[in-house]
């Protein structure tokens, strides 16, 4: 009778065991995301911890270039989500990431204000004074201000408008200052403005004025044995992951749309 119980018991746990999904042996990851991404990714961290209650994943929004920095000198993360490919590439090539970047999304810039109505402007038309004071991203870290100098140079008026330029540290920062007013339009990234509660208007900056904001991530030398760092990269890739980024503007690399 003792051996019936026994198979009994056995064969009761092998049913459980065949039925509950595996759940990732490292409980806890952080991650380092470009700032463009709050939103949106605050959102997918959420859908995922959704269907794993017990996993733990923390996120540090920073610049791209400052992140990347951050990353070679020790920072602990165990997945880096760039503006800019680039930056897990050199990773890559540093010796400091496991695999190969993975592209996630292509971001958009736009021209954003809180108090102008920003319909049909051009983005040389804000060489006139009305326009006031202009927010970018340092261009020196922080890829969507590398492409916003890169559109102000190709409309012809960057250097009518340096002297009302005002750099923050992130594209969040920001994007921040075009809301607080502290300047009155702000080259930012479309998932800030999609994400954000506060009224404006905002206009597209054409994507022919500058690089492609061609974004990917990469697990890190740190995140190579995670378990948790490699299901939750699986998930990015996946279509409900996907879905939210589209709705922040996000558009699929052409080799994560099938």
């Amino acid at each position: 009778m003792m051996r019936r119980l026994w198979q009994g018991l056995l064969l009761v746990s092998s049913v459980f065991a065949s039925v509950a999904p595996a759940a990732p042996v490292d409980a806890h990851i952080t991650v380092a995301a470009a700032a463009d991404l709050h939103q949106a990714l605050d959102e997918v961290v959420a859908a995922y911890r959704h269907d794993h209650p017990a996993s733990r994943i923390d996120v540090t929004y920073g610049s791209s270039g400052n992140l990347l920095t951050q990353i070679e000198q020790g920072a602990p993360f165990e997945i880096f989500f760039s503006a800019d490919s680039s930056y897990p590439q050199q990773l890559v090539e540093h010796g400091k990431a496991s695999g190969t970047p993975v592209p996630y999304a292509l971001g958009h810039l736009v021209m954003w204000s809180a108090s102008i109505d920003m319909k049909g402007v051009q983005v040389a038309d804000l060489a006139q004074a009305r326009f006031g004071r202009i927010a970018i991203a340092n261009p020196q870290h922080a890829p969507y201000g590398k492409r916003a100098e890169q559109a102000l140079r190709a409309a012809g008026i960057w250097e009518q408008v340096q002297s009302r330029l005002v750099f923050g540290d992130n594209i969040a920062q920001t994007a921040q200052f075009a809301q607080s007013g502290n300047a009155q339009v702000g080259l930012v990234a479309e998932s800030l403005v999609l994400g954000s509660s506060t009224k404006g208007s905002f206009a597209s900056v054409p994507p022919s004025l500058y690089e492609p904001l061609k974004q990917s991530f990469v697990i890190t030398q740190r995140g190579a044995g995670n378990a948790l760092a490699q299901d939750f990269a699986r998930y990015v890739q996946s279509a409900p992951a996907k879905a939210i980024l589209s709705r922040y503007g996000f558009e699929l690399p052409a080799d994560a749309a099938h």
